[in-house]
């Protein structure tokens, strides 16, 4: 089986997040895709008790290498990146993937890099922040934090969208061609809405949508998975980030609908996806 997405992401027993939402979301879109775990859990830290923790580096390394091994990689056309178990996963990660650039220069790298948020802080290895930004920041594409995040990445003020904006154009450069900051400057958003920012290098668009009186964990993840898909079947970058927001709602309504804590996900229609 030739593989398209490499996922390389959290994966969980109970709820959905990480590789337990990005896998399914990408396969309903006509993706052939591995998951790579990089910590596998009973459920999110967030419920009162919790089991598992990170891969074994050796692990890690070995799940990767062994797609290579087996020829699957070889019509790669794009690994996502999320959630990882610490520091040392980042490198190994990075030079796994300079090894596919080097055979395949094609392949996009979209890097959703999980450290934290406004409301919680950083809730992950506090050495992550230097991770991303030495190992993987230079080999993505394209970049999806949160604010927060891209304000702890970029070294900046994100208050307002004028300096999310110039956070994120601090990021660009190299091979990462663009950023969607998601959740951007909460102080701006209107009653019942928040935004969206996609930056490149020429261009600027906020994108302003419905907000849903609901939090379940995983939102980011669906975003990142939707946003890869429909960025790989050939859709603009802006409009690709109205989709993932639209997405992102369905599975909200869906979910306050079913009084459901965990967010729940139905399938979309396939779209037509060129071959790589």
């Amino acid at each position: 089986m030739r593989i398209e997405v490499v996922s390389v992401q959290s994966q969980v027993v109970y709820g959905q997040v990480g590789n337990n939402i990005a896998v399914p979301t990408l396969q309903a879109m006509g993706l052939r895709v591995a998951a790579v775990p990089t910590v596998v859990l009973s459920n999110t830290p967030h419920h009162p008790t919790l089991h598992g923790g990170p891969i074994p580096d050796d692990w890690f390394a070995g799940y990767l290498d062994d797609l290579v091994a087996r020829g699957a990689v070889d019509r790669l056309r794009a690994v996502l990146v999320g959630y990882l178990g610490g520091p040392a996963q980042a490198e190994i990660l990075a030079d796994w993937i300079r090894a596919r650039l080097r055979e395949r220069p094609g392949i996009r790298v979209l890097v959703d890099p999980v450290i934290g948020d406004e409301d919680v802080g950083v809730y992950v290895d506090p050495g992550m922040v230097e991770a991303y930004q030495r190992h993987l920041l230079p080999l993505a594409d394209g970049l999806v934090p949160n604010a927060f995040e891209l304000g702890l990445l970029g070294g900046r003020p994100v208050a307002d969208i004028d300096q999310v904006v110039d956070a994120a154009r601090a990021l660009l450069g190299g091979r990462t061609q663009w950023v969607v900051a998601t959740s951007a400057a909460p102080a701006s958003w209107p009653d019942g809405g928040m935004r969206v920012v996609a930056v490149t290098s020429g261009a600027v668009e906020v994108i302003e949508h419905r907000r849903l009186g609901t939090t379940p964990k995983g939102t980011g993840d669906l975003f990142s998975a939707t946003l890869a898909a429909h960025c790989l079947s050939g859709v603009d970058l802006t409009q690709a980030a109205r989709l993932a927001c639209e997405r992102v709602l369905q599975a909200l309504e869906v979910s306050v609908a079913a009084n459901s804590a965990e967010m729940l996900v139905f399938p979309d229609p396939v779209p037509d996806v060129p071959p790589g």
